[in-house]
């Protein structure tokens, strides 16, 4: 897979930019709060119709501009194809091929990315909120249908909490038990999916930059029910589910919130037996991360047969110097099309070739520049 072509219309700070990046390596350039991420964050919204970082949709848009647009055409399994996202009333629509997009699948269409940032450093110490965040987005690269359930379960679940501070019967509540007891197994499912094919990768690659005795071990855990064992049917978690939601609803009722589901569960993260929440030094969450990433990108390399479009966002800033050189070695030799934002060129310099097309941006706008000097 590769972006062949890239064009954004007044998305953040980007007022109009376009670019032809290359096909291993596009690094751009700049102090920080002048559109670095910006650009990351554009492409990122291209090829999953979400923001990169917290934000809601008006936010997206240029200040004082309507609407932004994002284009790119992409060649895909020997195919170009062209999507487009626009993002104005607070609402997003997506375009292939100059038609409005008849489904979300037909949107994604094998369109795969996998974003690294520093807030994703600070995800094994941080709250359950964000190794949730964390977790879907990996799921979502591996099924990309799990975009919609998850927006599905949000509206049942938002529903359901608005009828619990009503103080609403019971019986009102049955209908959107059903939905996030069926579209909540769902996500399980997916969530465990995804765990069984990648924790084993990640325990590899961070065998190899941990620098411990010790293995890692990435589990899912889900919060107040009991899921059985990992070829569990799904059927048997949606009955969990709606049971655990009906025996549950009077503390809900008191509390004015959904106390069980997968939105309160948590992605759980060891070394050897202790937990690296409590226990893990900064450079070992570091490499926890560092090790997740590699597993994504390997994984979907393999269910896809192709590889990822990687996007780091200034991630060599906040790596010690033998774990960025790992990295920027393994995106060297992975084949993968790159893009990468920095501050200070030497950071990224190991993982740029011949064809690597250097960028700068300020205040803005982006204007291509020579490679640095040997």
């Amino acid at each position: 897979m590769r972006l062949l072509a890239l064009a954004i219309s007044d998305f953040r700070n980007l007022e109009k930019v376009e670019l032809r990046p290359s096909g291993h390596a596009t690094i751009a350039v700049g102090q920080n709060g002048q559109g670095k991420t910006n650009l990351l964050e554009a492409i990122y919204f291209l090829g999953t119709l979400k923001p990169l970082r917290p934000a809601k949709l008006p936010q997206l848009v240029r200040f004082g501009a309507t609407h932004a647009r994002i284009e790119g055409r992409f060649l895909l399994k020997g195919a170009e194809r062209e999507i487009a996202a626009d993002i104005a009333d607070g609402s997003r629509q997506a375009f292939v091929d100059g038609k409005k997009a008849a489904s979300l699948e037909e949107y994604f269409g094998g369109v795969s990315l996998v974003a690294f940032t520093p807030d994703d450093l600070v995800v094994v110490k941080g709250g359950p909120d964000g190794r949730r965040a964390f977790l879907d987005r990996a799921v979502f690269n591996r099924f990309p249908a799990f975009l919609k359930e998850s927006r599905v379960y949000s509206r049942a679940l938002k529903s359901r909490n608005r009828l619990l501070k009503e103080r609403a019967a019971p019986s009102y509540l049955s209908v959107y038990d059903e939905t996030l007891a069926r579209v909540g197994a769902r996500i399980w499912s997916r969530r465990r999916a995804l765990l069984e094919e990648l924790a084993p990768r990640a325990a590899a690659a961070f065998a190899q930059i941990g620098r411990v005795g010790d293995g890692a071990c990435y589990l899912y855990a889900p919060s107040n029910v009991a899921l059985g064992a990992s070829g569990e049917a799904e059927s048997t978690m949606e009955a969990a589910l709606r049971a655990a939601l009906h025996d549950r609803t009077p503390r809900d009722q008191e509390r004015g919130f959904t106390s069980v589901g997968p939105h309160f569960d948590d992605l759980e993260i060891r070394i050897g037996e202790h937990s690296a929440k409590s226990f893990a030094s900064q450079g070992q969450q570091r490499a926890l991360v560092l090790a997740w990433k590699i597993a994504e990108i390997e994984n979907l390399h393999q269910t896809l047969g192709y590889l990822p479009l990687l996007l780091l966002d200034d991630v060599s800033s906040e790596l010690d110097r033998d774990r960025n050189s790992y990295l920027m070695s393994y995106l060297s030799g992975s084949g993968a099309q790159v893009f990468l934002t920095t501050t200070a060129k030497e950071l990224v310099a190991q993982a740029a070739s011949s064809d690597t097309q250097w960028c700068e941006i300020r205040s803005g706008r982006l204007q291509l520049i020579d490679p640095p000097s040997a």
